[in-house]
């Protein structure tokens, strides 16, 4: 046999393992993800069902742990507490972020500086970000204190230790670390607007704030999208800037779901009904980010 008869069955071969190399270095990644992200989610689902308390059990309970955790009223806080803080969450970061990008967007001098300072909070953990603002709103050694110390005696801004305003100081300290990210996402859309249509548009005499509303703002959507789902999966999960402000505090004024499992599950010893909780949020997590795939997929198809 000569050698050009054996030389495509090794070529074959050689092409088979080349192939074949990107899924052998994938495969333990692969597997690692399957069983400590999925598998442990799926484990999680399992314990929602089960009398679970200090330690995983494996009686079977059914729909009890839901059924009690709809008659729990920390949770009723903690569902009412995330509707406040996720819609003006949200709100608040797309408003501020398109406003940001769109002065930026102006060509201003020092722009790559002033983008840098927006985006820095985003660099920072939420602990970090949650402890600093907690320093600042003590009404003891923070912007009370300070201002009441230059003589205005009257000025009071305690909203971290009112029960009623408390939940708005997480609202404050969240929107000052993620609008620069919201800003950031808007600016690239607007850089990959088409110019010569704006110029088109303002030869034909539309003023500035049409052109924004019937022209820019609607070519933002994917943009506004992305924040959406960024932002809503943000504040459904969010736990280290609750810990770190106030605690979870007054009481349970700004109880949230994730600082609610996390108290059922390892402090209350009640890991059954921790599960079930962890369960909703990330049905509502799912609830959000499913669609939003599902649309982006349908529009690359189409």
């Amino acid at each position: 046999m000569s050698y050009l008869d054996t030389a495509p069955a090794r070529g074959s071969v050689a092409d088979r393992l080349r192939d074949a190399l990107p899924k052998l270095v994938l495969s333990p990644t692969v597997a690692i993800v399957a069983v400590f992200v999925y598998g442990f989610i799926a484990f999680t689902l399992y314990l929602s069902f089960t009398d679970s308390r200090i330690l995983p059990s494996f009686g079977w309970v059914g729909w009890q742990n839901y059924e009690n955790l709809f008659r729990i009223r920390a949770w009723d806080t903690a569902v009412s507490n995330l509707v406040i803080f996720g819609v003006l969450y949200i709100a608040v970061c797309c408003a501020l972020g398109l406003l940001l990008a769109i002065l930026l967007d102006q060509r201003i001098r020092a722009e790559g500086f002033i983008r840098t300072v927006y985006l820095y909070p985003m660099a920072l953990s939420f602990i970090v970000t949650g402890v600093a603002w907690k320093w600042f709103l003590d009404p003891g050694i923070g912007l009370q204190a300070v201002v009441q110390g230059w003589g205005w005696t009257g000025f009071e801004f305690n909203w971290i230790k009112d029960r009623n305003m408390a939940i708005y100081t997480i609202v404050i300290a969240a929107v000052w670390q993620t609008s620069g990210f919201v800003m950031a996402m808007f600016l690239a859309g607007l850089r990959g607007i088409d110019s010569e249509m704006l110029k088109a548009a303002q030869i034909d005499g539309a003023s500035t704030f049409a052109l924004y509303r019937r022209i820019v703002i609607p070519q933002l959507r994917p943009a506004f999208m992305s924040a959406f789902v960024v932002l809503a999966h943000m504040a459904i999960k969010s736990y280290d800037l609750v810990i770190a402000l106030t605690g979870g505090g007054p009481g349970t004024a700004t109880e949230l779901p994730a600082t609610f499992m996390y108290s059922y599950t390892f402090t209350r010893n009640q890991m059954g009904i921790g599960a079930a909780s962890a369960v909703i949020m990330l049905m509502t997590i799912a609830a959000i980010i499913v669609p939003y795939l599902w649309s982006e997929l349908r529009e690359k198809k189409a």
